[in-house]
């Protein structure tokens, strides 16, 4: 009997080891999701109150809570940085399987200005109505900047609507207007293209946006089976935020999404962030996770370098020169340092004024403040002990309401010396009513 394998993941056994393998995904998917729901299940039995939303016999009323499914996201770790700096336009991903299909989400479009052209557009009846009646709101970034400037209209707004889809050429403008009221969970707005194409040229390039008498670019916008194509494929695509780190999370499914659903969206995924944004595609993967918004990261593919190329591993000749040369760099750096303790030593013994460096200079003037400190706060002493010194004198004065006061004045003798004399008169104190 052979033994069963304690690996964490499985590869496929032919052709190239960088994919990924179907079964294991689709074992992943089956044990991410029966975590999830016997988990809510538990919490339903163990909870209190009773769930609003749920029908008589238990079951949950999808058709009323259809934005209730809690997201599954896929991470990616990479072996080095896939961009430099953080992006504010997230990539699309088509995936099988889409996570904005509820008939009964709620979109706002953000459009250019002005609003009103996109308004007919949609109004138009060429555009499909069943996505017509799902888009409820539609703004310009002009009157969203006039209307909701303060943080609970915002927040209002926020919470009034299910997906938020904005105009590819104001998307960088939206992080200043709306806050991070917006930016801070799932619900950023996603880019979409509303802009009608553009002709190309002979060499097959787009033609720049033409312009108006005025030199201001003229709005174009789309035919409505355009723009109503436009937005089902935004909807259908899986949004993908690249920031300079080595670890990207797209999400990929819903918890309402069947395994086999969601083994297809990882796949999809995957094999679209290697083949579009993660560079030396395969070769730069370190592993890909699954999980829930409170679970576990559950592995479904792992890599067996942690290098890249070949040339990132050095041998143990190589090695062993790398670590010698770190620690004679090291010693170098000692003996310098003790190079200038001694001539710093050797100028002042000389009575030579040696230039100090900006870290010398630095700890030199550190030094100094704090012995200015240390002066101050014995002065300050000397003074509160004085003082107390002469209130106690006083006291020791007072005999029958009667107070000693001394007298200090300086008295020229003959052969021109300067002689303190001091007269005490004692004086009746009177109270004062």
């Amino acid at each position: 009997m052979t033994p069963e394998s304690t690996a964490l993941t499985t590869k496929v056994s032919s052709e190239s080891p960088y994919q990924l393998d179907r079964s294991q995904t689709l074992k992943a998917s089956t044990a991410l999701l029966k975590h999830i729901k016997s988990e809510a299940q538990r919490k339903e039995a163990e909870s209190t109150t009773k769930n609003l939303l749920a029908n008589a016999d238990g079951s949950s009323n999808d058709e009323a809570s259809p934005g209730d499914d809690e997201p599954i996201w896929l991470t990616l770790t990479t072996k080095k940085h896939i961009v430099d700096k953080k992006r504010l336009k997230p990539g699309k991903l088509p995936v099988p399987h889409s996570l904005n299909s509820s008939p009964t989400s709620t979109i706002c479009l953000i459009t250019a200005d002005p609003q009103r052209a996109f308004k007919d557009t949609i109004a138009h009846a060429s555009f499909p109505p069943p996505l017509s009646k799902r888009i409820t709101r539609i703004i310009g970034v002009k009157k969203l900047q006039a209307k909701y400037k303060s943080f609970e209209s915002r927040r209002q707004l926020l919470h009034e609507h299910d997906v938020f889809l904005a105009d590819d050429r104001i998307i960088t403008k939206l992080p200043q207007t709306l806050g991070k009221t917006f930016y801070k969970g799932s619900k950023k707005p996603i880019p979409v293209n509303l802009e009608a194409y553009k002709p190309k040229d002979e060499n097959g390039k787009r033609q720049k946006p033409t312009k108006t008498d005025d030199s201001t670019t003229k709005i174009m916008v789309a035919q409505p089976p355009q723009v109503a194509h436009e937005i089902e494929r935004t909807l259908s695509a899986a949004q993908v935020y690249l920031s300079p780190s080595a670890t990207t999370s797209v999400r990929v499914g819903l918890t309402s999404f069947t395994p086999q659903q969601l083994a297809e969206n990882i796949e999809a995924v995957v094999n679209g962030l290697g083949e579009k944004f993660v560079t030396k595609k395969w070769r730069n993967v370190r592993a890909v996770h699954i999980k829930g918004p409170n679970t576990m990261a559950l592995p479904v593919w792992l890599a067996d370098e942690l290098w890249v190329d070949e040339g990132d591993v050095l041998g143990d000749e190589e090695a062993a020169r790398a670590i010698e040369g770190g620690k004679q760099k090291g010693r170098k750096r000692k003996a310098e340092a003790l190079a200038e303790a001694d001539g710093a030593a050797v100028a002042k013994s000389d009575g030579a004024v040696a230039e100090p460096k900006a870290a010398g200079v630095e700890k030199k003037t550190k030094k100094l403040k704090r012995v200015e400190d240390a002066d101050l706060s014995k002065e300050m002493a000397l003074r509160r002990d004085k003082l107390r010194a002469q209130k106690a004198e006083a006291r020791e004065g007072m005999d029958d309401g009667m107070v000693s006061v001394k007298k200090t004045k300086v008295v020229k003798m003959a052969d021109g010396a300067k002689v303190k004399k001091v007269k005490t008169k004692k004086t009746k104190v009177v109270a004062v009513t």
